[in-house]
């Protein structure tokens, strides 16, 4: 006998709807798994076997095929074992199908309980698109499924999924959906303050620009200046994220199997500090004929912070021009071509020598000899260097002022201010609400938006000859004054706003050492 059930899997950064087709028929007992399935899939018809049977149900001893549809396409994961039971119980008549639009998610411990899946917001969404108005699921993911307009069921066994299967698609009296919320909440519990920082006005003035235009930032020092501090206070200033964005960073996280139980929707944003020893591959994403999202995607959104930068490999640091000028990750395999979001603000950090004291205003001196300055900083190339907005040189914190530790202002300050000029972008760019902010601006909308008077013209003219900037260079001082110009208030970008920009190109004035 034939039957059919629906369960879901993530391809790509997408959820995609999956038929599992069942039949039985008579012949030698056998269980034939079809439709191009993975590792994890092709397991599936031991776990559901023995998940029937502890569960109390009947397992027919006859010849058993299931098919995934479409067959053309490669499925990923664990999720489909509960649809394949299902469609088991049917097609055995030990249970009537349903007329409803059900989706069916979760995998089988070998005792009939279960366990959570990844994926299920980006699955639930696709469902939603496709009329599905119920999900059946495991316990774990139903925080995750109640942040979709969709009846969730959540189960903790096979007993209990059958349950609704079989006596009505209705969830638990106790079940409520919170109201969504327009904007997610700020919080500063989990981030330094840079009310805690010493000094270091010009860097926090610095950050304080990145944070408002969204521009990527190169901090360069000896060590113990507090290039990391600094790194860690950043998202304490960040704008909140909107309703979108918290969607778009939960269902990368979905993807990624990254979500708690009760985390539901991400109201921070990511804050990603992988190791130098990281891959390109850890990086970007990718690993089997359905990559998963890599450190880029994961803080899509947020910050992406590479400490000590010219410790990572060359080839792991070149991977990263595309996701800084377009804002995606392409992945091509040789049936798909995948894309991921990964429009993050990078934050790194370097030494200017590999001792770390070269021109050093302290009393230690710089042991490196030239060969070895050239060597270290020729990790970092040109291109790479051009795609990063801001270049600040971090010194050390004097003695005194760590000793009288003045009053400093706090991030709590800061971010009103960044707020403020980032809701002047967000009108500005409202005709493109994914990257409503300066560092995303396009050739048209440098010329419409980032006007420079006769003073700055002439300023930015002299800068671009006397420091060999290059075209791309030169466009990004331009958004960065225009962001220095929304955190003044001003309608067009003055002198005074372009020479701040080109203070913060530390390595291309040559003034690093």
């Amino acid at each position: 006998m034939y039957a059919r059930s629906f369960a879901g899997t993530v391809y790509g950064i997408d959820g995609m709807l999956v038929a599992v087709e069942t039949d039985i028929a008579n012949g030698l007992p056998q269980f034939d798994l079809v439709g191009l399935g993975g590792s994890a899939v092709k397991e599936a018809r031991d776990r559901v076997r023995a998940a029937l049977r502890n569960g109390g149900f009947d397992y027919p001893m006859q010849r058993i095929t299931v098919n995934l549809a479409p067959a053309d396409l490669r499925k990923e994961g664990s999720g489909f074992d509960l649809a394949i039971a299902i469609g088991i119980l049917q097609a055995s008549k030990q249970i009537p199908p349903r007329p409803e639009a059900v989706l069916v998610l979760g995998e089988l411990a070998l005792d009939g309980t279960l366990r959570p899946v990844s994926g299920v917001l980006p699955i639930l969404l696709e469902a939603r698109k496709q009329g599905f108005t119920h999900v059946i699921l495991p316990e774990e993911n139903a925080e995750e499924a109640r942040l979709v307009d969709i009846c969730v069921l959540p189960a903790a066994n096979l007993a209990a999924a059958i349950g609704y299967w079989t006596g009505g698609l209705e969830p638990p009296a106790a079940e409520s959906r919170p109201a969504p919320q327009k904007r997610a909440v700020h919080s500063q519990a989990n981030h330094s303050d840079f009310a805690d920082v010493c000094g270091q006005t010009f860097v926090k003035r610095g950050l304080e620009v990145a944070a408002a235009g969204f521009h990527n930032v190169l901090l360069v020092g000896p060590p113990g200046s507090g290039k990391t501090m600094l790194a860690t206070c950043l998202p304490s200033i960040m704008p909140d994220m909107t309703t979108d964005e918290s969607y778009d960073v939960t269902k990368i996280y979905s993807i990624a199997g990254q979500l708690t139980r009760n985390s539901g929707l991400i109201r921070e944003r990511p804050f990603r500090s992988p190791h130098h020893t990281i891959t390109a591959a850890a990086l970007i994403g990718g690993g089997g004929q359905i990559p998963r999202p890599g450190e880029c995607s994961l803080a899509h959104g947020g910050i992406l912070f590479l400490d000590e930068l010219p410790e990572f490999s060359r080839h792991v640091l070149e991977v990263l021009r595309q996701p800084l000028e377009a804002g995606v990750v392409t992945i091509g395999r040789s049936r798909q071509v995948f894309t991921f979001p990964a429009r993050f603000l990078l934050v790194s950090s370097m030494n200017p020598c590999p001792c770390g004291f070269y021109g050093s205003r302290d009393q230690r001196e710089c042991t490196c000899t030239p060969q070895q300055i050239q060597k270290y900083r020729s990790k970092l190339s040109g291109p790479l260097l051009d795609r990063i907005d801001l270049h600040l040189e971090v010194p050390r914190v004097p003695v005194t002022l760590l000793q009288e530790r003045p009053q400093a202002e706090s991030s709590e300050e800061i971010r009103c201010r960044v707020e403020a000029a980032r809701a002047i972008q967000c009108e500005r760019y409202r005709h493109r609400p994914g990257a409503p902010f300066n560092s995303a601006m396009n050739g048209e909308e440098l010329r419409r938006y980032a006007g420079l008077n006769r003073e700055g013209q002439k300023l930015l003219q002299l800068a671009f000859e006397t420091l060999g900037l290059s075209a791309r260079a030169y466009n990004r001082i331009v958004k960065v004054a225009r962001t220095i110009a929304d955190l003044a208030g001003a309608e067009q970008i003055e002198a005074a706003h372009v020479a701040e920009a080109i203070r913060y190109r530390a390595l291309d004035r040559g003034v690093v050492g």
